[in-house]
This record gives C-alpha cells, sequence and structure tokens, in this order.
C-alpha cells in the first residue's frame, strides 16, 4: 500500500533542502505519495502542495504580524489534512515556531515526526528543547556543533552532514564566467549580496551600493559590482532599491543566472548574514558579513540571543574567520573599510581563506539529503 508523507517548510532553504529529501526517499521508495506546504522546489520533487510557503516567507516580529491571517489558515489547512488523511510521516524542515506547532497534532493523532535541520535552540529559546524531546521522534542535524549541545541537554540526534556540500560547485572556471558576462578578466569583482527577502533587499542593499559608490570611485583598478537576482526578488525591485541610480556611477552587473561562479569569481563580498555565507565558504571567497532588523526585532533578539557570533561561518569555526557588521554597524564607511583590507592585504585574505577551508571540512562529506533520506524511511517503516 502507497505510504502518505506531509513535508513541511516555510523558506526558501527549507524548501530547497527539503526538496533533496523528497527525491532520495523517492529513490528507495518510488511509492511514495508526498503533499504539504513548500515552493517551487518541493512541487518539482513531486510534492503535492496544499499551501504556497511564498505566502509566510517573512522574518523579524513586525513581518510575522502581518502575516498573522496567512499562518493561521496553513495551520488549519495542514491539520485537517493530518486529521482527515492517513497520513505516515510527517516531515518538518526548520520553520520552528510553525512546524512545533503542527508537531503537537500530529503527537496527538499517533504520527511519528521527523524533523530536519534543527531549529537553532542553541541561539536563542532553549526552552523548546523541551518541546522536541516531546514531540519529535526523530532529529537530523545540518551544523556539526549542534549534536554535543543537544546531547548535554538530554537530545539524541543525529549529524548528517551539510546539504550545501552536494550542490555548492561552480560547473565552469573563473575566465568562461567572466566571459559570458562581458567582464574584463583584469577587473576586480566584488559581490554584493543583500538576501533573497524583500526586506533584506530594503534594508542592506541601498547601503551595499553606497559604499560601492565609495569604493569605485576611491580605487584605481578597475572594479565591478556583481548583483545576484534571486529567484525571490524582481528586476524591478532591485532597481528601486538603488541599482539602476548607482549603475550610472559605477560598473554593476545583475546576475541572474550562474549563482555560484559568480560567487567564486568574486575577489570579496558583503553578503547578509545566512545560508549564504556558508555556501560562499564552500567557495573560499572572503567576505564581510551583515545582519540588519528591523528596531523592534532588534530589540527583542538582543534579549533573546545569547551566542558570540551571528554568522554560520564564525560559529562553525569558533572564532572570528569573517568580519560581522551588526544593526548600526552596517555603514557605508563600515563596509568599505573590510573590504579594502580584503583587496590590499594579502594576509588577510590568506588567513581568511584557510578559516574558510576549516569551515568546509568541519562540515564533513556530502550526502546530507541520502542520510536525512534513511533515517526519515527508518521512522516510516516502523509504522508498519
Amino acid at each position: 500500500m502507497c505510504k502518505n508523507v506531509m513535508i513541511v517548510a516555510g523558506e526558501a532553504s527549507g524548501d530547497l533542502h527539503g526538496a533533496g529529501v523528497v527525491r532520495a526517499m523517492r529513490r528507495l521508495d518510488p511509492t511514495l505519495h508526498f503533499l504539504g506546504m513548500g515552493g517551487e522546489e518541493l512541487r518539482e520533487a513531486g510534492v503535492d502542495i496544499v499551501f504556497d510557503a511564498k505566502k509566510l516567507a517573512v522574518m523579524g516580529v513586525l513581518e510575522v504580524a502581518a502575516k498573522i491571517r496567512d499562518i493561521v489558515s496553513a495551520q488549519r489547512i495542514l491539520r485537517k489534512r493530518l486529521q482527515e488523511e492517513k497520513i505516515d510521516l510527517l516531515i518538518l524542515i526548520d520553520f520552528p515556531d510553525f512546524n512545533l506547532k503542527l508537531a503537537a497534532c500530529a503527537k496527538a493523532l499517533g504520527i511519528p515526526v521527523f524533523y530536519y535541520i534543527c531549529p537553532k535552540v542553541w541561539a536563542s529559546r532553549s526552552s523548546r528543547i523541551k518541546t522536541i524531546r516531546k514531540r519529535v521522534d526523530r532529529l537530523a542535524l545540518i551544523l556539526p556543533f549542534e549534536k554535543e549541545f543537544l546531547g548535554q541537554r538530554g537530545v539524541e540526534a543525529e549529524y548528517v552532514g551539510n546539504p550545501l556540500l552536494d550542490c555548492v560547485f561552480r560547473k565552469r572556471s573563473r575566465e568562461q564566467f567572466l566571459t559570458t558576462h562581458g567582464i574584463d578578466s583584469k577587473a576586480r569583482c566584488i559581490g554584493l549580496l543583500p538576501g533573497s527577502r524583500m526586506s533584506e533587499v530594503n534594508s542592506l542593499l541601498p547601503l551595499f551600493l553606497q559604499a560601492a559608490c565609495k569604493l569605485g570611485q576611491a580605487r584605481t583598478e578597475e572594479l565591478v559590482f556583481l548583483v545576484p537576482k534571486a529567484a525571490t526578488i524582481s528586476r524591478q525591485a532591485l532597481g528601486e532599491a538603488g541599482v539602476d541610480r548607482y549603475s550610472n556611477l559605477v560598473n554593476i552587473k545583475i546576475i541572474e543566472d550562474d549563482r555560484y561562479e559568480m560567487m567564486a569569481a568574486c575577489d570579496c563580498v558583503v553578503a547578509a548574514s545566512g545560508t549564504v555565507t556558508l555556501e560562499l565558504a564552500l567557495l573560499t571567497t572572503p567576505m564581510v558579513v551583515a545582519y540588519r532588523l528591523a528596531p523592534v526585532t532588534y530589540a527583542l533578539a538582543k534579549c533573546l540571543v545569547k551566542i558570540p557570533f551571528f554568522s554560520l561561518v564564525n560559529l562553525i569555526a569558533g572564532y572570528r574567520v569573517v568580519p560581522e557588521l551588526l544593526q548600526h554597524e552596517v555603514t557605508q564607511e563600515r563596509i568599505v573599510h573590510e573590504l579594502n583590507l580584503l583587496l590590499n592585504s594579502y594576509q588577510q585574505r590568506t588567513d581568511m581563506i584557510r578559516g574558510l577551508q576549516s569551515v568546509k571540512e568541519k562540515l564533513g562529506k556530502p550526502g546530507a539529503s541520502a542520510r536525512a533520506a534513511q533515517l526519515a524511511l527508518g521512522l516510516l517503516d516502523k509504522t508498519g
């Protein structure tokens, strides 16, 4: 008999990594039927999407409040499916405030719960560990330091590796990338990566562009500033955030494809904090990491978050590999200063690249999706 698996991802990264697990599970058992919440990646992997995750793609207290109606609607639809259909396994991908509530419903119905990509209890709200212990049957981790942290608090979990190791690599050389995009091979390329959420783009990209303008006017060599266009951000939105205006002052190119080729081609990058910093680390591209939140959200986070670093690169390394600019520190002056160090100092670049390589080694070997799929199927087999 065909078994039904519900999978729930609320953000773009979860959608991508969830799709990898679905494909790996299907390779092992082609009879499985998947339904749930997600985006294009899960849909293309063959999941019957009953609620589009794009409606919930927000970050911060105020942004979440504005989406409360959609959040309630998504919970209602998914709970109804859990209650009315024979669901054999619930797979949850990150998105903890939403997913842990859904896990409670599943446990009450006797449906096993597999959690892939652990809630960041090591950063804040460690009280959720008790909730995880009660509501989650098996937990798969993608950050190496999480296993020890959770184990010390009585939660058994398996580190399966990081899924980025399966997909972050370049297919063409730097020279081929530059030729394709009409960039002089002698130019120095600097990436401006403001994130994939509109709130991040509005908050960070204008400052990144101001820094680019100041840097471009101060240096004598040819500089090209590369701005990747995320699928979630329109070309018009990038223009309105300042790209069109600053393109008259410095050489800016919007890159819609060749994401990893672009990152690898950059001499250095200023990037929003998040998954992209790990992608850059795997490509050993020197970076400056920036993070800004709405004032209310930042004030709340300052009270709750108790970690020495906010970038994943530094957290995994256990020391400051890359510079971090937080909230009021994200200014054009600071960005220019840090980028100049990476452009001017051979020692600075060498030390950072060595640190990035150590982060890559700590992440282990590729195959995270396949290992997570094995764990999920093991839990599914127990249901008979």
